[in-house]
């Protein structure tokens, strides 16, 4: 894979910078990072002594035992921690166990795990959505290498849209809901009551306070929690922002408990548009409240609304329904790459308003025309464990 350039917001052109972070050194760490670092420059990333704020991607080698954050001073920077173990984890939920808490201690996008056993170098993947991935052993350090650099660079190479823009001008009329947005709570609970929500990963419980607020800015996020859902907005008197014509639609909030989606502006928000100019959703709320950031997932959403005006409902759950056609690469949740592949994988499918398309090491993004009738069509399909590959 060749990234002579990385394209910038507006459609500037700029080159890719990295930077290693070694807090920590060991023999098998100090392989995979030389072999990153020449695969990256190969690609097109020019190495900086230090990290700073403009540093595109930051290797950052731990100690597993203890992990010490990278606090990058601008969210774009992807950070992927790296820490050698002594031997590999036996299992998936393992390989979580020990693999989460270091990426979210952290602060890190993603995390490798590598170890050096005698067939050669093993790395395993930790992403944010807990997926799990890997590479090796039985590869010589050229092909493991490749196949890390391979699986990492799309990834750190994506771009987030996580801003919100809160606009207190709310009508009145829509400041306790409306029909839609009772048919959130209804689903919410159908998705715990289809055991589709897993419990939030415990930040409070590992971060402290600093850290904690590090990455509710950075990431803009309430907490760690899963799925989503969303319902076009049918009032008739709200109009989208900046694009007059575009989609108005409601969403759910970001790491709040699904099952109990009822206050507009706190659980649920009104999405009126998004601005690609700034990358930024622009979201209406009514005044006197202070307002939750919305999923992660809205530019996704937002994509297959105004692709699509016969879809009336979106949710999205980490769970699977055998035979479903998948993206081919694991972006993270909230990046513009990441929506495109969803939104493509509607496109094509034979009614894209009752499409079920699937995110790699991840789960389902599911339409229809309303979250009623998702659940009747779908929801006893749905099994609570995503394949990882």
């Amino acid at each position: 894979m060749v990234r002579a350039e990385a394209p910038g917001r507006d459609g500037d052109r700029r080159r890719p910078t990295f930077a290693r972070n070694a807090v920590a050194r060991g023999p098998a760490l100090d392989r995979l990072l030389a072999g990153l670092a020449a695969r990256l420059e190969a690609a097109g990333y020019a190495e900086r002594a230090t990290p700073d704020a403009d540093t595109s991607v930051v290797l950052h080698a731990v100690d597993a035992r203890a992990p010490r954050p990278f606090r990058r001073k601008a969210a774009p920077t992807f950070v992927v921690a790296v820490a050698q173990l002594d031997a590999l984890p036996p299992d998936r939920d393992a390989q979580l166990r020990t693999g989460y808490p270091l990426l979210v201690r952290c602060l890190a996008n993603l995390c490798l795990l590598v170890v050096d056993t005698p067939a050669g170098l093993a790395v395993r993947f930790v992403t944010l959505e807990q997926g799990t991935f890997g590479a090796g052993p039985g590869l010589d350090d050229d092909a493991l290498v490749a196949a890390v650099f391979d699986r990492l660079e799309p990834l750190a190479s994506s771009r987030l849209v996580i801003a919100n823009e809160f606009v207190a001008d709310l009508p009145d009329h829509l400041r306790h809901g409306d029909a839609a947005t009772a048919q959130m709570l209804r689903a919410g609970r159908a998705l715990d009551a289809l055991d589709l929500l897993p419990a939030p990963f415990p930040l409070e419980e590992i971060l402290p306070p600093r850290d904690l607020r590090h990455v509710k800015l950075l990431y803009g996020i309430g907490g760690l929690s899963y799925g989503n859902l969303s319902a076009r907005c049918t009032g008739g008197d709200v109009t989208a922002v900046p694009e007059p014509g575009g989609p108005v639609f409601w969403m759910s909030a970001s790491g709040v408990d699904k099952s109990e989606l009822r206050t507009i502006g706190r659980d649920i928000l009104l999405v009126r548009g998004y601005d690609d100019r700034r990358d930024v959703m622009v979201l209406s709320v009514p005044p006197g409240i202070e307002p939750r950031r919305v999923s992660v997932d809205a530019i996704e959403h937002w994509m297959i609304y105004r692709e699509h005006p016969g879809v009336g409902a979106i949710v999205h759950v980490h769970g699977w329904i055998d035979g479903t056609p998948s993206t081919e690469v694991n972006y993270p949740c909230g990046t513009v790459q990441l929506a495109t592949s969803v939104a493509e994988l509607v496109r094509a499918a034979p009614n894209p308003t009752r499409a079920v398309v699937g995110l790699r090491n991840h789960g389902l993004t599911i339409t229809g025309e309303s979250l009623d009738e998702i659940f009747e069509r779908v929801g006893a399909r749905i099994v609570p464990r995503v394949p990882m590959s």
